[in-house]
């Protein structure tokens, strides 16, 4: 069964995916949306028959889609979900949901009372050796964790501005925060700290925090320190390393390592090149067949992430902790 698919943005999140699904018999895409024209006809040049769009309706109207994948910054959220929601078109969206609250939680609201199937693009739960990682955690108890995602501004000029991108931590970092709940549960106290350090003054217009860092208190009792900055001229590092009295767990963004108590630190990554390419199959299997279950980040669980993170904004704007 081929599936003919849309595409809502056609920037770099989304040539990702669309390379992945060139590689999939099963998937053809027909229908590219963007606010560029010019975009839009680049990307189906290189898929026979396909259409560019300016408008979501005008494309949700003239394809009868199967499926559809929604790249779009921050800010841009909300028309596309609410059209295929209502023509109950399946949807992978990629992070964040948006920058506030209110509009994940409505959308949420509508894909459950529709039984919508969707995904949402933590790839990183896609790593195939996580498994592994979350029956050792399960052979311990978790004391504490840290996650860090530090590195430099992105280019595009919308990322720099706080009411667009939601900053850092909503942006970026909820990568993080995402893997912190799915291998250690659910957070239910945080307290963030931001600072403006020197992009204010180097970048015009930009007013997101430079730097910053999360405190978090989870339901099982344990802690938690998520810190991002986006300052660095060059190079980086993000990640994940969760302390238990059996060892410790290190994840990165193509796989993961286990320094079991003994202290073997040489234990080798356990990689996954391109966790995307699962994230890509267990959305297109789910649609054909009606099973969500291979779906590991639907719009319900990762709305949950979303609010971590947004209550992160708020606790730093109001110098508070924020219960969940």
């Amino acid at each position: 069964m081929t599936l003919k698919i849309g595409f809502i943005g056609t920037g770099g999140v989304a040539k990702g995916h669309m390379a992945n699904l060139a590689a999939m018999e099963e998937a053809q895409i027909t229908a590219f949306c963007d606010l560029q024209q010019e975009r839009a006809e680049t990307a189906a040049r290189d898929w026979p028959g396909a259409k560019a769009y300016t408008s979501i309706a005008d494309m949700l109207d003239d394809q009868k889609l199967d499926a559809a994948f929604v790249c779009l910054p921050p800010m841009a959220h909300g028309d596309a979900e609410r059209a295929l929601i209502e023509r109950g078109i399946p949807f992978l969206v990629e992070k964040p949901l948006g920058v506030d609250l209110e509009l994940p939680r409505q959308l949420a609201a509508q894909i459950e009372e529709k039984g919508l199937i969707t995904s949402v693009g933590y790839q990183w739960r896609y790593i195939q050796s996580l498994d592994e990682a979350k029956r050792f955690l399960e052979s311990g108890r978790i004391g504490m964790t840290l996650g860090y995602w530090i590195g430099g501004m992105p280019g595009v000029p919308w990322w720099r501005v706080q009411r667009l991108s939601g900053g850092q931590f909503v942006e970026q970092t909820t990568h993080i925060t995402d893997m912190l709940r799915y291998l250690c549960g659910e957070v239910v106290e945080v307290y963030a700290a931001y600072g403006h350090r020197v992009l204010h003054e180097r970048e015009e217009g930009a007013d997101v925090p430079d730097v910053g860092t999360v405190t978090m208190k989870l339901a099982n009792g344990s802690v938690a320190t998520i810190s991002n900055a986006c300052l660095l001229p060059a190079g980086g590092k993000t990640g994940l390393e969760v302390f238990t009295d059996q060892g410790v767990l290190e994840v990165q963004a193509n796989g993961t390592r286990i320094i079991r108590k003994n202290g073997d630190a040489s234990a080798p990554f356990d990689v996954t090149p391109n966790s995307r390419v699962f994230e890509d199959i267990a959305f297109l299997n789910a649609v054909r067949t009606g099973d969500p279950s291979s779906i590991k980040s639907s719009y319900g669980d990762s709305l949950k992430t979303h609010e971590v993170t947004i209550a992160a904004n708020v606790s730093a704007a109001t110098g508070k902790p924020v219960k969940l």
